[in-house]
């Protein structure tokens, strides 16, 4: 049965300094309360995986918690680029930042084969790219069977990953439903895992197009209602897009960014307070 612990709880058991860390969410429960209390832990060299890292990772980066980063698209959504992200690989600041890039399909893949316990995974992919070029990680292979070139990439077996959901039951059955990306193969592939939640209830009510993640795959759950804005949880709060917006100005310059950092994450603010 996964524990139910408080956020700051949960981060401090299952987070640790040099560990490769996974939070995952697509457009829809990113974990940004999480990424948000990792930082306030002071948490250092971490490795961060994400299929695309947009604000939650250009804030713990901007806060010295990453020395790298495996991706495939990153930036902030419908805004443009991140300032935290692009300062750390050009100028090293706060820390020098290393970087891994996939295509989306490869760091699916990966997730499925790190859930599948295999090895590696195999695709139709990065015909046509330089990333075999630039990414160690991805390498030819040829199909014992057909004698066509595939690609290969190495499964991802994260030491924690961290997702957000809607609900979670007492048990620590984890539900979520709508939009959803990888979060239950992060989970899976992971050695130990951290589910959000907007609520723990007594009984999961079925909703149509649910995902359950089961209590024994799950290590932790803590309650952290609208953990996942300013993206959105579908049935609970829509995203805000004000935030993505003005996100662009405050991660543009770093005196702004440690301003936001200071009065923001190392400081109480209530629940709903927002970062404007």
């Amino acid at each position: 049965m996964a524990d139910i612990v408080s956020l700051a709880e949960g981060v401090g058991r299952l987070v640790h300094d040099g560990d490769t860390v996974a939070m995952e969410g697509f457009t829809h429960l990113i974990p940004h309360a999480a990424g948000q209390e990792i930082i306030r832990q002071r948490r250092r060299d971490l490795t961060l995986v994400r299929m695309t890292p947009d604000i939650v990772y250009d804030q713990l980066i901007g806060a010295g918690c990453a020395k790298k980063l495996i991706f495939s698209w990153g930036g902030n959504p419908g805004v443009g680029s991140l300032h935290r992200f692009r300062d750390a690989v050009q100028n090293a600041w706060p820390v020098p930042l290393e970087i891994e890039e996939h295509s989306h399909a490869g760091m699916a893949n990966r997730y499925v084969a790190g859930a599948s316990g295999l090895p590696f995974a195999v695709l139709r992919g990065y015909r046509g790219t330089d990333l075999p070029e630039h990414t160690d990680t991805i390498k030819q292979i040829t199909c014992p069977f057909t004698g066509e070139q595939l690609a290969a990439v190495p499964a991802l077996n994260p030491d924690v990953s961290v997702i957000h959901a809607q609900r979670a039951d007492r048990s620590g059955n984890v539900q979520m439903w709508g939009l959803v990306g990888v979060q239950k193969e992060a989970v899976l592939s992971a050695k130990r895992s951290l589910v959000t939640v907007e609520e723990v209830v007594d009984d999961l009510e079925p909703v149509a197009g649910q995902v359950i993640l089961p209590h024994w795959a799950v290590t932790c759950v803590a309650e952290a209602p609208r953990g996942a804005h300013p993206s959105y949880a579908q049935g609970y709060y829509e995203r805000d897009n004000a935030y993505y917006e003005e996100w662009d100005s405050i991660g543009r310059k770093r005196d702004s960014f440690e301003t936001w950092l200071r009065e923001k994450v190392f400081t109480e603010v209530s629940e709903e307070a927002s970062f404007r």
